[in-house]
């Protein structure tokens, strides 16, 4: 069974168990789970029960596939997602925006905690993802192209979609939440950035860091899947400020807001 018939086959699976295909995904990063919880209708799927879908093993990552309602919009939400830093190959690491591309998923909305380069930036600040830095060293679609999933040259010059960019200011602008834009950078992981390493990155015009999201946007672009970027900024980058960096930190400030963040995201999805 080669790569493009797992991910139909994991496809196939959620189709026979959904109540419907879904219009809109939602790719929901850590301590951003909650969301899921307040789909209406909703069938919850755990990533063990659906072939060949990695386990998500990330603490503040669930691990399970819910398909609902946001009012009249049909949903996916991916509660967990698998990083290239816990050993997974890149096929792995986007295999969820593969099978949500096979369903016939259309709209992807990304979202993540990053840590804050732009000093402008305070912790709990949302932040709509403008563009990207691929520093994670290698990208989702190296080796042999399946025209299945798309061209061997997919453009990236919109990666971010400046329609859907514009519905979410539109949204905060409603809902009276302050929403910046950025850049934001992707690496390797697992250990956090070194302060040196962020002032490079401040310097190639980065405001935010993080260990995943680019190789899901490479692939849904890959599939002509229109994405949004969503970033909490959970914590100030490596000498941002003078204190170590620690995960727990980073769960804490996303459940801060995550009133804010479910009230922002379901906004966008009845307009995407």
């Amino acid at each position: 069974m080669d790569y493009y018939d797992k991910v139909k086959e994991a496809a196939e699976h959620v189709r026979g168990e959904a109540p419907f295909v879904p219009e809109i995904a939602v790719v929901l990063g850590s301590g951003l789970g909650e969301f899921a919880s307040g789909l209406n209708g909703a069938v919850s799927m755990p990533y063990s029960s659906i072939p060949h879908w990695p386990a998500s093993r990330v603490v503040g990552h669930e691990g399970r596939l819910v398909v609902g309602n946001v009012g009249e919009r049909r949903v996916a939400a991916l509660s967990g997602r698998a990083h290239y830093y816990e050993g997974h190959d890149m096929g792995t690491v986007v295999f969820g925006t593969r099978v949500m591309g096979v369903l016939g998923v259309r709209t992807l909305i990304l979202t993540n905690a990053a840590g804050g380069i732009n000093t402008a930036f305070g912790q709990g600040a949302l932040m709509v993802i403008d563009d990207h830095l691929n520093l994670i060293g290698t990208n989702p679609l190296i080796g042999l192209n399946d025209d299945r999933f798309g061209p061997r040259f997919p453009d990236m010059t919109e990666a971010y979609s400046k329609r859907l960019r514009r519905i979410a200011d539109g949204v905060a602008e409603r809902l009276h939440v302050t929403l910046a834009h950025g850049v934001y950078v992707g690496v390797h992981g697992p250990s956090y950035e070194t302060p040196a390493e962020i002032r490079a990155f401040r310097a190639l015009g980065a405001d935010a860091v993080g260990m995943s999201t680019v190789p899901e946007v490479i692939a849904a672009r890959h599939m002509g899947i229109e994405v949004l970027g969503l970033s909490c900024i959970t914590n100030m980058a490596a000498g941002v400020l003078d204190r170590p960096i620690d995960h727990n930190e980073v769960m804490e400030t996303a459940r801060r807001v995550r009133g804010q963040f479910i009230a922002l995201l379901e906004g966008i999805i009845l307009e995407a």
